[in-house]
């Protein structure tokens, strides 16, 4: 672990940190990134190396992971029709051995931390490299060629074709209708990104489907909005307690090409990869955006404040989690980024826009490593603090009633407080879990205050055992329940604990 020694303002815990905040890592899959740290790890190997992942990432105070689970029309999930992802097992099409599904033991062991689990899909990229030879019988290139074309030596499905968007939105439904996932997350890769020299091979599948679409860039965006819009429609539908997040190139567009634009200098999703995010969130189709803000505050093409603002005023009411590179200090690249303070000060100017909602880091190896002790500053300052997400109103806005009839016992020099369920919700929705909270004898009893809670847990079990007493000291625990959006109840009846 590389660390530093803190500065006086990264030493003092942030002043009244917030009790809701997204604080979201992605790990990612492909290229054996994040995780499987390799493709021939077997089954134990492959728990035990994302246990550990999640346990420290639930030490630095991480809330939500997002999961890669098809990172080129392959799975690391049982219940898909595609084949096994060969970043999990070496080989196309192999399934684990032993046999487990990665997904479910992800979700449960997430949830046991309290930390919300977003399966993140790519949704157009077929394949990684040209090596096609490799790719399982039953891959999708081989049982339906005409939907792809080849672009940078990797074949992606062609976005205009209304089957291809048909068998996208299904293969995401094999997820949210089969897994207790609390999010479906989808990153930058739409249309490719541009490679001088290179040709998008649509031209057929423009004149078949242009629906009267003269322009063919307009076209394509339109075929993302489709599918963006499809996609947001079928998940509600299907589990209306699902979040849909996107994921974009920081960029929507830079002023100098649209009138709506940010004053930056940078590659754009908008004219480079037809990507309309902003109206994706305009719209009401998605429920959150997490634009990757890569780049250092004041950077002269792609300033991190600037876009912060840009986005904050381009939300719409929708959630703005930013996404943030810890991995940017170790590629090397960005002197910024050399700077201790960089990232810490990056989030800093975050709290102070009460539009933005939260952070996602990629990715997990970066954290994982601390570089420049930027991992120990969230541990130890930013997110020393446990912290609910955010709640989405517009998808459920009825809190579930508080627990009832606390009662305690001493087990092995510990105290175990235990509830009973509370009383049905008005919605009919059941509890998802349950926060503990606890105050010493002279600490006025508030809930708001991130300092006091004790736990937070994503699961219905109606007991938690505290380690941390000391002899002779009177506590008050409070609890809460929560449902699946992070509605919170009101604090049950305190329960006084006197250690003996």
């Amino acid at each position: 672990m590389i660390s530093v020694v803190a500065t006086k303002a990264q030493s003092v815990i942030a002043d009244q940190p917030p009790k809701r905040e997204f604080r979201g890592v992605w790990i990612a899959s492909v290229e054996n990134i994040d995780w499987p740290t390799t493709s021939n790890a077997d089954t134990e190997q492959q728990q035990k190396q994302l246990r550990y992942l999640f346990d420290q990432h639930q030490k630095t105070g991480i809330n939500a992971v997002m999961l890669q689970v098809r990172p080129a029309a392959d799975a690391l999930y049982a219940k898909s029709r595609e084949p096994w992802s060969k970043y999990l097992t070496g080989k196309q099409g192999k399934a684990p051995d032993p046999f487990y599904d990665p997904l479910e033991f992800a979700i449960n062991e997430s949830h046991q931390r309290g930390m919300e689990l977003h399966a993140w899909f790519n949704p157009y990229r077929a394949t990684m490299d040209s090596d096609f030879n490799a790719l399982s019988p039953n891959h999708i290139t081989n049982t339906k060629p005409e939907w792809f074309f080849i672009y940078g030596g990797k074949k992606l499905f062609n976005p205009g074709i209304p089957e291809v968007r048909e068998y996208i939105v299904k293969v995401i439904l094999d997820v949210v209708d089969n897994y207790d996932v609390d999010g479906i997350h989808m990153d930058d890769y739409f249309y490719p990104y541009r490679i001088a020299g290179q040709t998008i091979n649509d031209q057929m599948a423009f004149q078949k489907y242009n629906a009267g679409i003269t322009n063919i860039d307009n076209w394509r965006r339109n075929n993302v909005n489709l599918l963006i819009k499809m996609l947001g429609d079928s998940i509600h539908q299907h589990k209306p307690r699902i979040k849909f997040g996107m994921s974009p190139l920081g960029v929507w567009a830079n002023k100098k090409q649209h009138k709506d634009g940010s004053d930056s200098y940078g590659g754009n999703s908008y004219f480079e990869q037809y990507a309309d995010s902003r109206k994706w969130v305009k719209e009401g189709w998605i429920d959150y955006i997490n634009p990757q803000l890569y780049r250092p505050l004041n950077d002269n093409l792609v300033a991190f404040n600037k876009m912060v603002d840009w986005w904050s005023y381009n939300t719409y009411g929708k959630h703005l989690y930013i996404g943030q590179a810890p991995y940017r200090i170790i590629e090397n690249k960005l002197p910024g980024f050399k700077l201790p303070g960089q990232l810490p000060d990056q989030i800093r100017y975050l709290r102070k826009n009460l539009r933005v909602q939260g952070s996602v880091f990629f990715s997990s190896r970066s954290l994982i490593i601390n570089p420049l002790g930027f991992t120990d500053s969230l541990r130890n300052n930013f997110y020393h603090y446990k912290a609910l997400p955010p709640v989405m109103l517009w998808l459920d806005s009825v809190a579930p009633n508080p627990p009832q009839q606390l009662t305690s016992r001493l087990e092995d020099n510990a105290t175990v407080i235990s509830w009973q369920m509370p009383l049905t919700a008005n919605d009919g929705e059941l509890v998802y879990g349950y926060i503990v909270y606890r105050f010493e004898e002279e600490e006025k009893i508030d809930i708001s205050d991130p300092k006091y809670i004790l736990s937070i847990q994503f699961n219905p079990v109606t007991n938690y055992k505290d380690i941390t007493v000391e002899k002779g000291k009177r506590y008050v625990y409070v609890v809460t329940a929560i449902d699946k959006i992070k509605n919170e109840s009101e604090g049950s009846i305190p329960l006084d604990v006197i250690v003996l």
